[in-house]
């Protein structure tokens, strides 16, 4: 899951820089997808700890 955040802080960085440049495109298109991984990310972290709490009981 560390991949999974470590590339959506990329995502964020390349919108940030593109959005400074004045690229929109760019920046939107690399916010989605920040945005995106961002989400997955935290989905599979709950469902990681709900598991995790099932099997100990």
């Amino acid at each position: 899951m560390g991949n999974l955040l470590y590339w959506a802080v990329v995502f964020l960085i390349v919108a940030l820089v593109a959005a400074f440049l004045g690229f929109g495109g760019v920046a939107g298109f690399a916010m989605e997808g920040a945005r995106i991984l961002f989400w997955i990310a935290l989905v599979l972290l709950v469902v990681s700890v709900v598991l995790g709490l099932v099997r100990r009981a």
